[in-house]
Order: C-alpha cells, then sequence, then structure tokens
C-alpha cells in the first residue's frame, strides 16, 4: 500500500473520533441530544456561516464520489457518503481519498 493512501486513512479515522468526540461531549453537557446540537450549529452568524460552508462542501464531495464512483463502477468508494453526512466532510473526504481507484 502507498504510504498517502496511509495517510488518507489515518486522517479518516482523526476525522471520525476527534469531530464525535466534541459533538458528543456537548450533548452529554447540555443534555439537549442531537437536536439541541443541531440548534447550536446556528446560534450566530459565524456558526451558522461555518454550517454552510461544511453543507456545501458535503454537497461538492458528494457529486464528486458519484460522478468518480459511477464512472468508473468502484462500488466500494460510495461508503463516503454517509460517512460525510453522518460524521462530516472531515472523515468522508480522507475516506474517499483511501478507498479511491488511481485512474
Amino acid at each position: 500500500m502507498a504510504p498517502i493512501r496511509l495517510v488518507w486513512l489515518a486522517l479518516a479515522i482523526w476525522g471520525a473520533i476527534h469531530p464525535m468526540y466534541w459533538f458528543v461531549t456537548y450533548m452529554r453537557e447540555t443534555g439537549t441530544g442531537l437536536s439541541g446540537l443541531i440548534d447550536a450549529w446556528y446560534v450566530n452568524a459565524s456558526t451558522t456561516g461555518l454550517t454552510w460552508d461544511l453543507t456545501i462542501a458535503a454537497v461538492t464531495l458528494t457529486v464528486w464520489v458519484l460522478v468518480e464512483c459511477i464512472g468508473r463502477r468502484h462500488w466500494l468508494g460510495l461508503i463516503a457518503i454517509p460517512a460525510t453526512f453522518c460524521i462530516g466532510v472531515s472523515c468522508g473526504l480522507p475516506l474517499y481519498l483511501f478507498l479511491r481507484r488511481p485512474s
């Protein structure tokens, strides 16, 4: 396995664990669950802008994954889509780069 693929895998793991730690910590501290977490994403203009920034990046990544996976018939790469929307772009992007076959 090429060293860069190991970097992508390490980043995908980090991108899954690190943000989730903070999300779970917030939900435990506030006791509001997922709905409270989502409400916090829109608490001010700064967090709303960041939320939209990540949403647009997630949609862009999804389109890219779909185009490449359908064109190359590489269905395993589609795993990056639920990883992106259930965990975040910080996991979905490096995961896709790890799973991606070179052209």
